[in-house]
């Protein structure tokens, strides 16, 4: 069974609730996978399908008009993201489940599916919703990528590693405003082929100090810096050469939002070894 835990919490109680019903979904549908007796389950598959299908929708309407009403500066992301979950939900193919064969393939492949995403997107996405400034309140500073006293956790490493990870965000910030098309793509491979590199040694200086400190929060670090990870090894380098200026810019959005929420609601709870 998949547990709805604490770190999960927005701290919005309408989507925190609908959250807990998405995940009382996947048990739904992790049972059915998991009985040793089989039975016809066409019906019941197909029922938890359409189920998940329309609660989806009412979730990310609630959640969508929640993050319009705040001005969050992700509202462009979820929506991408809720899309994705929407069309995978509805290309999961009914046609050859007449067979107890076939029932478990799509179980198996729904129970995958929506584990890994609801995590990853709950920890990585939803967590940040209304915890960020609204966007015309950073992204339009002078430099939105500038490393203040704010973000200062008062641990000597963590705070070095947070301002070089500001610096090469605020390169690739740069490098939206005078984007040369010619070259562009090239760049923007460079910087995140370095981010990705500086991002995990980061994390992982980070995880090794918590672990030295017997930081009570250390699991819940690891699983937020692990969704991270997994969103830029994932990027989708074919939108990058279609349109690197746009998708840079959205995933720009995306990089310095994570980090500055996660500096100030997570790292900075973590305790300094004096």
């Amino acid at each position: 069974m998949f547990e709805f835990t604490d770190d999960c919490l927005t701290g919005i109680e309408q989507l925190d609730g609908e959250h807990r019903h998405l995940f009382e979904l996947l048990n739904k549908a992790y049972q059915l996978a998991a009985t040793d007796y089989h039975s016809d389950y066409y019906q019941q598959i197909k029922d938890i399908l359409t189920e998940l299908d329309r609660y989806a929708e009412v979730h990310f309407d609630h959640e969508e008009a929640y993050m319009v009403q705040i001005r969050d500066p992700e509202l462009i992301l979820q929506r991408a993201q809720h899309a994705f979950f929407r069309d995978k939900i509805l290309s999961l193919d009914l046609a050859n489940i007449e067979e107890e064969e076939g029932q478990q393939r799509v179980l198996t492949d729904l129970v995958s599916f929506l584990a890994k995403w609801l995590y990853r997107h709950i920890l990585s996405s939803d967590i940040m919703i209304g915890k960020l400034p609204p966007l015309e309140e950073w992204m339009v500073r002078e430099n939105p990528c500038e490393f203040t006293e704010e973000y200062l956790t008062g641990i000597d490493l963590i705070d070095k590693e947070h301002e070089t990870l500001f610096e090469i965000v605020g390169r690739a910030n740069r490098l939206v405003k005078s984007l040369d098309a010619s070259s562009g793509y090239d760049k923007i491979m460079e910087i995140l082929d370095e981010l990705k590199a500086y991002t995990k040694e980061h994390f992982g200086d980070e995880e090794e100090y918590m672990a030295d400190i017997r930081y009570d929060g250390f699991d819940v670090q690891k699983r937020a810096h692990e969704a991270f990870i997994d969103k830029l090894e994932n990027i989708n380098l074919s939108d990058v050469e279609d349109n690197p200026e746009e998708y840079l810019q959205e995933l720009l959005e995306f990089l310095l939002g994570w980090l500055i929420n996660h500096i100030l609601y997570t790292d900075k709870k973590i305790p300094v070894n004096k």
